[in-house]
């Protein structure tokens, strides 16, 4: 294990970055996607699989983890790293995402975020203080400061409230975080869709002083093109020789537009819980396996791949399974899409190094519009 958190950058392809990560757990090559392990499980797949996708980083989730099994007895049983089986870093969440979607049993202070449990309804507070005191006991190699995130659409005056809060519970995030050899603190950049209010935060958090740096609150309502604008008038604020998390996102083509716009990290939901719901992502775009087209065909959704989800079963049999309600097809598809992704994050690191990811950019959005039909 290495001691020093740091971050390297190799070149760059215009605006999208080749990198390095460097934590006590090993290198995390970016762009990098995580895969969400919310509770200590990246859902319907075992850890040995996600290390076979070329995975170098999960995400792991603080509300969810301090509600159960809790942090205390997380640090008791010797970390999250041993408790789930995992030798590679882990990021995790300060719970902020989730304390936003529990707005009817939640209220904000100055001083924490109360809450009731989604679980058994117990009242919880959560502070910058408690966040990082979680986050430590689960012993994570990149732990986020608590901030506030909001929906949109939003007025000015709430983003900018929501911002201000954010910019201070970053800084008692910071001091609690203290020194923690080998692990690395990042603030989130807050503001809504607002270039002011945007700029302010990434001013705010350089002042400080962070070994990252997030965008946070968007992929919240806004849509593509609002989330890609905020992108692009964010990113000059944050300083060249640090990495940029961009957080929640998202779509293949999200993630090839925003790593064009200079973001480094991703992590999102989507792969799995799009293949709980019959969904592959693929090179061909994505294939919704429930539709009858795919009833009697004996192709696999990608030969080419070395992922066997991917190109040792039959798209008949894939809609089958998950036609008949079967768990193993939702394994199938979940394995087949986290596989996907991290191909698909290879392919990116790969075309900025030759200096053709543009060309790699416009190749790739073309063959997803063409699609994979049947002859």
């Amino acid at each position: 294990m290495t001691a020093k958190f740091s971050f390297t950058l190799h070149g760059s392809d215009g605006l999208a970055r080749l990198g390095s990560l460097h934590t006590r757990h090993g290198d995390i090559r970016t762009p990098a996607f995580m895969p969400v392990g919310t509770v200590g499980t990246v859902k319907g797949l075992y850890l040995d699989q996600v290390k076979e996708t070329g995975t170098d980083v999960i995400l792991g989730n603080t509300y969810h983890l301090m509600l159960r099994p809790g942090a205390e007895q997380v640090a008791e049983l010797g970390g999250l790293h041993k408790l789930i089986g995992w030798d590679r870093p882990i990021l995790t969440d300060s719970g902020g995402f989730q304390i936003m979607s529990l707005a009817k049993i939640r209220k904000i202070t100055e001083q924490a975020a109360i809450f009731q449990s989604h679980i058994d309804g117990k009242r919880h507070e959560l502070s910058p203080e408690r966040a990082m005191d979680i986050q430590r006991l689960l012993g994570s190699d990149i732990q986020m400061q608590l901030d506030q995130c909001i929906e949109y659409p939003h007025t000015e005056k709430a983003a900018e409230k929501a911002m201000q809060l954010s910019l201070r519970w970053a800084e008692r995030s910071r001091a609690a975080f203290g020194k923690q050899p080998g692990r690395g603190n990042f603030g989130i950049v807050q503001g809504g869709v607002n270039a002011r209010l945007r700029r302010e935060s990434a001013e705010g958090l350089k002042s400080i002083g962070f070994e990252g740096y997030a965008i946070g609150g968007l992929a919240v309502g806004e849509g593509q093109a609002l989330m890609l604008d905020t992108i692009e008038l964010t990113v000059p604020h944050l300083p060249m020789d640090r990495p940029r998390y961009l957080m929640g996102v998202g779509t293949p083509e999200d993630i090839v537009e925003s790593a064009a716009r200079g973001i480094d990290m991703f992590d999102c939901v989507l792969p799995t819980r799009s293949g709980r719901h019959g969904q592959a992502f693929t090179r061909f775009g994505k294939i919704n396996l429930r539709n009858a087209r795919h009833a009697a065909d004996p192709r696999p959704l990608d030969p080419e791949s070395p992922c066997p989800a991917l190109s040792q079963y039959s798209r008949a049999y894939l809609h089958h399974l998950i036609r008949s309600g079967e768990l193993l097809g939702m394994m199938l598809l979940s394995w087949a899409n986290i596989a996907y992704y991290q191909a698909l994050m290879q392919e990116i690191r790969g075309a900025i190094e030759a200096g053709r990811f543009e060309e790699f950019r416009r190749a790739t959005k073309e063959q997803w519009k063409l699609g994979d039909v049947a002859p």
